[in-house]
């Protein structure tokens, strides 16, 4: 393929690659690392602290999320502004940042391509806005979120990846058994559920979690009442070797969410490291996880317990295998390629 000249628009929340929460950042920072491996010109457009390969270009020192001084109603607009005036440097645009960039997208010749990131799937203003933007070319990151919205113009699907060398395979978990939810403290995605989970089966849960403020709540009053620093416990919001090593660790990682699930990047992760998966039925979890094989896809809290006892029948290298098949960072650059090809005609 020739190279091709590519800006990537990523969010400004958290820098590129995050150091612990980001999971839109992530995917825009591994997707820039794999285009400039295979020769793509890439330019990305994201916050001052990030690091890449690929070229920086930045009008927004810091992540907005780690810096209250800088707030996203200014930066964000010049943010997107940023990437626009250079539009002509470029073949292609890749949007990571949800709808409002699709707003300067007529402005412009450069073909705009947006990956919905489970947005139009749980937010109803993005939906109305991508549906007003209908024709514009979208990549979908499961099935689930295709099936929620059918009426954008998909030009791909596109899984999310993971560097799997950063998730290594642990064919024994930890000799002290324990649960793991890891993820956003949130009602949706089901912190509450795996606390009741863990209780009513007897298992020690370790909660990994990044609290946003608007979920700061919901973590004192349905949370806090439950952590004794041993039976159940926080451990705070994790990264690098010390996810790897909590995932790898786990019985288990239980992902009990309330609302359907566009991915569940977490998902790939434990099955990477070989832990299997306790996850809700709702969303894409039944096309990330292979029920009875990867781990245990369930419907309610009674068939949660169930595949508790049933966790021995799990082989943890087929959780790797799975995570190598279908989530390492070269399938998804691949499959960008390929939208990038269909689309540039």
């Amino acid at each position: 393929m020739i190279p091709l000249r590519i800006g990537i628009l990523a969010p400004i929340t958290w820098r590129v690659p995050p150091r612990r929460y980001g999971p839109w950042e992530h995917v825009a920072g591994l997707l820039a690392e794999g285009l400039v491996a295979r020769g793509h010109d890439v330019t990305l457009f994201a916050a001052g602290t990030s690091e890449t390969r690929a070229r920086l270009e930045t009008v927004c020192p810091r992540p907005t999320g780690e810096d209250p001084s800088l707030d996203p109603a200014l930066y964000l607009p010049l943010h997107i502004a940023n990437a626009f005036r250079r539009a002509g440097e470029f073949d292609l645009i890749h949007n990571h940042l949800n709808w409002l960039p699709l707003t300067y997208a007529e402005l412009v010749r450069t073909p705009v391509v947006t990956t919905l990131h489970g947005a139009a799937m749980l937010e109803p203003l993005s939906r109305q806005a991508f549906l007003r933007f209908r024709d514009r070319p979208y990549v979908a990151i499961s099935r689930a979120e295709i099936e929620a919205v059918p009426e954008l113009n998909y030009a791909g699907l596109v899984p999310n990846g993971i560097d799997l060398r950063e998730f290594p395979f642990r064919p024994e978990p930890d000799p002290d058994p324990y649960l793991l939810f890891l993820g956003r403290a949130s009602p949706k995605k089901g912190l509450h559920l795996a606390i009741e989970l863990a209780r009513r089966a007897g298992w020690r849960l370790l909660i990994a979690a990044h609290v946003p403020p608007d979920e700061q709540e919901f973590f004192r009053t349905r949370v806090e009442p439950h952590l004794d620093g041993d039976r159940i416990r926080y451990v705070g919001e994790v990264g690098g070797e010390e996810r790897a090593r909590l995932l790898g660790g786990a019985r288990a990682l239980v992902h009990l969410c309330t609302v359907p699930e566009p991915f569940g990047l977490v998902l790939a992760e434990a099955q990477a490291c070989g832990t299997p998966v306790i996850g809700m039925d709702l969303g894409s979890v039944a096309e990330v996880v292979a029920h009875g094989e990867t781990g245990f896809v369930v419907r309610d809290l009674d068939e949660a317990v169930t595949a508790l006892r049933r966790l021995g029948e799990i082989d943890r290298a087929a959780c790797r295998r799975r995570a190598e098949a279908h989530y390492s960072a070269e399938r998804m650059v691949e499959g960008y390629l390929e939208v990038y090809r269909r689309v540039l005609g």
